[in-house]
């Protein structure tokens, strides 16, 4: 295949940006990615610098801010930690218990709207005082929060799972995908992450010595108010939040079930109001606003807006590649070392030792899910659900590295007993060794099982 010089100048642009994303944290390539892209398309696209702002993401930016504004507000007025306090006591003393009810939380938590992040930060004080009370490795334990975090990130509540749904949605049309069906899609994609990332983390968790553990503890007791006190009742704000996030899970479900769709056919004016996800929660955040149950100024500044901009800046990017034929150059090379079922483990083993170093949603999502159309059709074939499954899993599964975000909050947060230089090295090996295990998960789970 020829390819033309802006293509390569488009690929190499692109390379530059993933590099530097790796190797200095401290710059948001987003930022980096808008300007190279205005370069490229400027001085050998011949395209103005004008038209490719033009390609900002501006319906996906509204959305991403809309949900984390919603769960920024749920997460500064105290109804997200005591959600977490009154839940932590459900194990009601019972020692063995307390990873599989710090996993169903955190799957819990991040599944209805505050994302990985988020979650994870929410729970990973709690999870390590447990952890040090009943004498849980802080290792173990990690594998706990973040597994089940990133199990449940793809969530259509959840940001990462908004990037994901917004990037498909844009191709859904390459794919043979009818708008009916996205939301659907959405679910299917959110459970092929959480079951995929659910038996790494959960078989590493019983293998590396959960399992003894647990064993150990049974017929083990602690007191349930020493380890996680009764936290004051909800108050009325804290009810109404609350209540708040219910009709966003409920008003992103019901338009999508078969039944309800004629309802909502008929009733233009709520289909209008509720036609994402962003939409539903700005109109739900103006009423926490508006009743005094959140504090904005307070929830603008947890809105993550550097992953916001990366996302987005990415997304520029990646249109001027695609435009300049650079993502079809890249789609070729994959497709030369796959097929239609191996392809699966390829997409999720390059996907997971760029995001060891990167962002996931920030920088690997938005490169590697358009890729999905050509990929297919260059393959002839294949299931574009499983390959975005793969790029997925693949880009999350090392996110326990205490490279990523994630793993760094639970090393933070672990016992004043624990060798942190020593939990850093094991995080790192697990965490880089999760590219290869992710490549041969997504292989067989979404390659020769057909999920």
């Amino acid at each position: 295949m020829d390819i033309s010089l802006v293509a390569i100048i488009s690929i190499v642009a692109l390379l530059i940006v993933v590099i530097i994303s790796c190797i200095n944290e401290d710059l948001n390539v987003g930022f980096l990615a808008i300007g190279f892209a205005i370069i490229v398309a400027g001085v050998w696209g011949g395209t103005s610098g004008a038209k490719v702002l033009n390609y900002f993401p501006t319906s996906l930016f509204m959305i991403l801010v809309g949900v984390t504004f919603l769960f920024g507000m749920a997460q500064t007025n105290g109804t997200m930690e005591k959600l977490t306090a009154y839940s932590v006591r459900a194990c009601g003393g019972n020692t063995a218990l307390v990873p599989i009810i710090v996993y169903l939380l955190t799957t819990f938590i991040t599944t209805i709207g505050p994302g990985n992040i988020a979650g994870t930060a929410l729970m990973a004080p709690v999870a390590m005082a447990i952890a040090t009370r009943v004498g849980l490795s802080a290792f173990l334990m990690t594998l706990v929060v973040v597994g089940a975090a990133n199990g449940a990130a793809f969530s259509p509540f959840a940001p990462t799972g908004i990037i994901s749904n917004g990037i498909i949605a844009k191709m859904a049309g390459g794919l043979g995908i009818m708008p009916d069906a996205l939301n659907g899609l959405a679910w299917k994609i959110h459970f092929n992450s959480t079951i995929a990332q659910g038996i790494a983390n959960i078989g590493g968790f019983f293998v590396l010595g959960g399992w003894a553990w647990m064993s150990r503890q049974k017929g083990s007791d602690l007191n349930i108010d020493e380890l996680a006190p009764k936290p004051e009742p909800f108050n009325k704000h804290q009810i109404l939040t609350l209540a708040m996030v219910a009709l966003l899970i409920i008003f992103v479900v019901l338009p999508g079930l078969g039944p309800l769709k004629p309802f909502f056919k008929e009733n233009a004016w709520l289909a209008n109001v509720v036609s994402n996800v962003g939409t539903i929660a700005f109109v739900l955040s103006c009423v926490l606003m508006l009743t005094g149950s959140g504090d904005s100024k307070a929830a603008v500044k947890v809105v993550p807006w550097g992953v916001i901009m990366m996302v987005c800046g990415m997304t520029v990017l990646i249109e001027v590649m695609d435009k300049s034929g650079g993502l079809n150059a890249f789609v070729t090379l994959i497709a030369a070392v796959s097929n239609p079922t191996t392809v699966n483990g390829t997409l999720a083993f390059v996907t997971g030792i760029i995001s060891a170093y990167s962002s996931s949603s920030g920088v690997v999502m938005p490169m590697f899910l358009p890729m999905v159309p050509g990929i297919v059709k260059e393959l002839g074939g294949g299931d574009p659900v499983a390959m975005i499954s793969s790029i997925n899993v693949g880009a999350h599964l090392v996110d326990t590295s205490p490279l990523s975000t994630l793993g760094a909050l639970c090393i933070a947060c672990a016992g004043d007993h624990e060798d942190k230089a020593k939990l850093f090295r094991n995080l790192l090996i697990w965490g880089l060794s999760m590219s290869v295990v992710g490549g041969i998960i997504c292989l067989v789970f979404f390659g020769f099982l057909g999920f």
